[in-house]
Parts: C-alpha cells; structure tokens; sequence
C-alpha cells in the first residue's frame, strides 16, 4: 500500500495537521497569557479556546458548502495558507490582534483532517483499508509535535514556537496543490 505516493504524501499530511493542531490547542493558554499578548489568567484563557475549536466546528460547515464548488485539494491549500498567514501575524504583533489571529486558525483547520484523509485514500482500490490503516497511525503526530512545540517554547519562547505549526501548514498546502495527486502509472 506504500507504492501509492499520494497516500504517503497524505499520511504524512494527517501526521503533521494533527500534530499543529494539538500543538496549538495546547499552547493557547501559555500564548494568551503572555503581558504582550492577552496578559490574562489560565481561567480567562480556557474560556477563549472556545474560539479556536469552535471555530473548526462552523468552517466544517463552511468548508462541506464551498467544496461542492471548488476542488478539495484547492480548498485544502487555501485554508493551509491562510493558517500560516494567521500564525505569522500571531508571531509577529502583539495584543488581541495576534490572539484573535491564532484563535482563527480553529476556522482554517475545519475541513483540513477529513479534505486529507480523503484526497489520500483516492484510487486505492482494495487497498483503502489498509490505505486508511496507515492513516490513522499518523495521528501520532498529535503526541510527538506538541512535545517539540515544547522544547522550542522553552528555548525561543512561546510567541516564536507557533512558527513550528506554520511549517506543518505549508506542508499541507503543499498536499492541498499537487502531494495528493494520484499517479496512475504504479
């Protein structure tokens, strides 16, 4: 099942979307709570996740509408590209600006995990079981990037950490333009 380049390219594309997207769940109270960003209190800030996740929940919504029009891989890209361009204003102001940036993301993410999942198990044929096997392991990456997401929070700090879900997110708009393409000579 790993001769097909676009479910490898895809297992890799949930592995790094879980992972920035744990990382950022589990990184908001430490950002919100920074003086220069929010300076608020861990009670405030759980209170403000909401946003985040809610957010995943109305642009699934959204996002069901806009692909009946758009290809899926476009619309992949598009929210992984408006993901990093909400981080880098998260990285690079301060204030609410930079906590309502990183709270949009929620939005961006909405249509990224089930959009992969499906462009990767495209033309498998027989093989979409153990395809959508190998899948579902790359959701380790819920476990392993937050804890890297850490490590640089620790030597960087918390406010330039968030560049690590930035890279995961150019990955996926990678996937989203052409990885999840399905080569038909294998």
């Amino acid at each position: 099942v790993l001769k097909y380049p676009h479910l490898v390219l895809g297992a890799v594309g949930i592995f790094v979307y879980v992972g920035a997207e744990v990382a950022i769940g589990s990184f908001l109270v430490n950002f919100f709570s920074l003086p220069e960003i929010a300076g608020i209190g861990e009670a405030e800030a759980s209170k403000l996740i909401a946003f985040y996740w809610g957010g995943a929940m109305v642009g699934r919504f959204v996002g069901a509408y806009v692909m009946q029009y758009v290809a899926a891989g476009k619309v992949l890209a598009f929210n992984a590209f408006m993901a990093v361009v909400l981080i880098i204003l998260a990285v690079t102001t301060t204030g609410h600006f930079a906590m309502w940036a990183i709270l949009l993301v929620g939005l961006c993410n909405s249509i990224m995990f089930p959009t992969i999942f499906s462009l990767a198990v495209t033309g498998l044929g027989k093989h979409a079981a153990q395809g959508s096997g190998v899948l579902c392991l790359a959701i380790v990456g819920g476990a392993l990037l937050p804890l890297l997401q850490g490590v640089l929070a620790d030597n960087i700090g918390v406010q330039l950490a968030f560049l690590l879900p930035a890279i995961c997110y150019i990955y996926i708009a990678f996937y989203g333009l052409s990885g999840h393409k399905v080569k038909t000579d294998i």
